[in-house]
């Protein structure tokens, strides 16, 4: 035993003890005994020197995972853009945008679809104004002058009445054969613009002459609809003006009867019925907003009328209500393709929102769609 309590050499020889002065650090030939079967790198300068025992060289680490990108759809075209509108659920801006895109696009044939129907449409006003002559009743009218009876004013106004009635339902039929026409053409037009396939003016008209004629009975119980609400209530006429806006476009893409298109637009409509009207009377307002700023110029005589002597009645001459025609053609051709683009585009917005349509269309336009998700 040692005196420290350690264990003693062999056969009984003591563990020598440092002299004064001489250092306890190991001889400079003496092995370092290693403290474990991994060598340790030495410190400072010749660490960049240092390997392994071996001789290799460690590897270099491995780098650090990072998952692919992921592939997310961009909700501002959806499954694409081929034609003037995205294809997905459509806001007020789109709607609104693809209508004035496709006034764009195809202008010529937009713009000359109008421009003869609006024609047509004036040529039969006109006639109609000139054959129900109501300028000899507001003229009578006129010389009448304060000492008329009762009598004589209440004979005339009947008289101004009936030849006002004539001449507003010659404007009205005037009118649904114009609406029909432009209709029926613009909705074969907005079915290849929103594929954006090439379509020429003959191609759109022989498509939709086979439905011109149903689709003008169908303009007549519309139209019939709105009247004998309107007649009753304002509010009665709002509701079929919504429920039933929808049917054209129906008629014409889907190719059905006229009762399956009403049935249609109600179905597209319901459950979004104040959207649907919002965006219409929008469109209305629009409309009719840029049709008076067009026709104020060729309807002057009757503006200045309004700040002459309020006791004279304005009697229209031949020559102003040739102008007024002037003024209205240039105002449907320009502004009149605006509300059926629109309403068009409307049914397309309904469809893709509650049928999937869109993916419909990406496939006619060469679009691949992606696939649908797996169930786990």
């Amino acid at each position: 035993m040692t005196e420290t309590g350690g264990p003693s050499g062999p056969e009984g020889t003591e563990t020598p003890k440092p002299q004064a002065g001489e250092s306890t650090q190991p001889q400079a030939d003496a092995p370092a005994q290693p403290q474990s079967d991994t060598p340790t790198p030495p410190q400072g300068q010749a660490a960049q020197q240092w390997q392994s025992p071996s001789g290799a060289t460690p590897p270099p680490p491995l780098p650090s995972y990072q998952p692919p990108p992921q592939q997310y759809p961009n909700w501002k075209v959806g499954l694409g853009r081929p034609g003037v509108i995205p294809l997905r659920p459509l806001n007020l801006t789109d709607i609104l945008d693809g209508a004035v895109t496709a006034m764009r696009k195809y202008w010529r044939m937009v713009f000359g679809a109008a421009a003869v129907t609006a024609v047509l449409t004036a040529a039969i006003n006109l006639v109609g104004l000139l054959l129900v002559d109501t300028t000899g009743d507001l003229e009578q009218v006129r010389d009448l002058g304060p000492a008329a009876t009762d009598q004589e004013l209440m004979n005339q106004m009947v008289g101004i009445l009936g030849g006002t009635l004539a001449t507003s339902f010659i404007t009205l039929v005037a009118t649904l054969l114009g609406t029909t026409v432009l209709t029926g053409f613009l909705t074969v037009l907005m079915g290849k613009a929103v594929l954006g396939k090439p379509v020429t003016f003959k191609e759109a008209a022989k498509e939709a002459a086979p439905r011109l004629l149903p689709l003008l009975g169908l303009t007549v119980l519309y139209t019939l609809a709105i009247l004998v609400g309107a007649i009753f209530c304002l509010l009665p006429a709002i509701i079929p003006y919504t429920f039933w806006a929808l049917a054209s476009p129906a008629f014409i893409l889907e190719r059905g009867t006229v009762m399956e298109a009403f049935r249609r637009s109600v179905k597209l409509v319901s459950g979004m019925f104040w959207r649907v009207f919002g965006i219409l009377l929008l469109a209305y307002v629009i409309s009719s907003f840029l049709a008076s700023i067009i026709t104020i110029p060729f309807s002057f005589s009757a503006f200045l009328s309004i700040f002459g002597n309020l006791d004279q009645i304005y009697v229209p001459s031949t020559g102003d209500l040739i102008l007024q025609s002037v003024g209205t053609v240039i105002a449907q051709t320009i502004v009149g393709p605006f509300t059926a683009l629109v309403t068009v585009i409307l049914y397309i917005d309904q469809r893709m929102r509650r049928e999937g349509m869109d993916i419909e269309l990406a496939r006619a336009a060469g679009i691949q769609t992606p696939p649908p998700p797996q169930a786990w």
